[in-house]
């Protein structure tokens, strides 16, 4: 038995049992891999995939099992290679982070240049999608951390570690009735607007849909996006007024619009990082956590490890 035949088992699961994707995406070729599946299914003397000529059709009821445990031994070999990593070259490797536009956008600037200058050999990347695929890129592997405010608490492959918490402010152009009310904003003010917020599967659109639903008001939303500069675009051409994190409104780029503080309107939402319960962290990870959330020690980050290990093993 090879890792690189849990390797080939894994991938053609994962690209949909299209062997020839598979391939592709491993840099050989399909009768290669074929042979190999075929040569550990008669080691294991179980059918992995289920086919239907030469084309695989699904996964066998066993197969399910031997596909759960590759996937585990794959990911405790890569913990293998970064145990060794860490002591030979402590200051060298690579960190991949997977987040939502708006935390790339406004919240990690400042973490990443500072990582950045402390670690200038460990190759940094950003991954860019909704929370479901970002956590979804950490469950794979294919990332180390997902950052975001919405999803993570749905994966149970995930430890969570809140970071900050954080509030919305109202956007809308300079002259804007809204922007002349004498007293503080309401739910009922904005009611009377199309409203132009994020999409609902990002940052915490769940808790704008809550706070009209509570007072029985109707958010008449016109237009949804996953990047805040949309919002703040499509407000500026007077399309709706704009619900957007008070973060995301810089008042030197936006000085076109006005924003109107509205924390008192909805529930905080609160940024949190996720990272698998079993990941074994190289030091400069800790280090780019704790920039970014600097109460986010690394004791702290391995007691939430930690008590996750202990729930899997109960």
């Amino acid at each position: 038995m090879k890792l690189q035949q849990l390797r080939y088992l894994v991938e053609v699961a994962k690209q949909g049992l299209n062997v020839s994707e598979a391939a592709e995406k491993l840099h050989t070729s399909q009768p290669g891999i074929s042979k190999q599946i075929r040569l550990l299914e008669d080691e294991l003397g179980i059918q992995v995939f289920i086919r239907n000529g030469k084309r695989v059709v699904s996964v066998s009821e066993p197969g399910k099992e031997v596909l759960r445990i590759s996937e585990r031994i794959l990911r405790e070999a890569q913990n293998l290679k970064r145990v060794g990593e860490e002591f030979s070259r402590e200051s060298e490797g690579a960190l991949t982070i997977a987040t939502t536009h708006t935390q790339a956008r406004y919240a990690l600037p400042q973490a990443i240049a500072e990582f950045v200058r402390r670690y200038p050999k460990v190759r940094l990347s950003l991954k860019q999608g909704s929370p479901t695929q970002i956590c979804e890129m950490v469950v794979s592997g294919e990332a180390d951390l997902a950052i975001a405010t919405e999803g993570i608490s749905l994966y149970k492959e995930l430890a969570m570690l809140p970071c900050y918490e954080w509030n919305r402010s109202v956007v809308v152009p300079a002259g804007h009735p809204l922007a002349e009310l004498k007293h503080p904003i309401s739910l009922a003010d904005i009611a009377q607007y199309p409203i132009v917020t994020y999409d609902f599967a990002f940052a915490g659109r769940s808790k704008i849909n809550k706070a009209f639903a509570d007072l029985g008001l109707n958010a008449n939303v016109v237009l949804t996006a996953i990047d805040t500069d949309v919002i703040k675009t499509y407000v500026s051409l007077g399309l709706g007024v704009g619900i957007i994190a008070s973060m995301a409104f810089e008042p030197e780029r936006d000085r076109h619009l006005v924003a109107i503080d509205a924390s008192h309107l909805f529930e905080p939402s609160t940024t949190k990082i996720g990272i698998r319960k079993d990941a074994y962290l190289r030091g400069f990870a800790y280090t780019f956590i704790e920039l970014f959330a600097p109460h986010l020690h690394r004791r702290e980050v391995d007691s939430a490890l930690l008590a996750h290990d202990v729930d899997l093993d109960e």
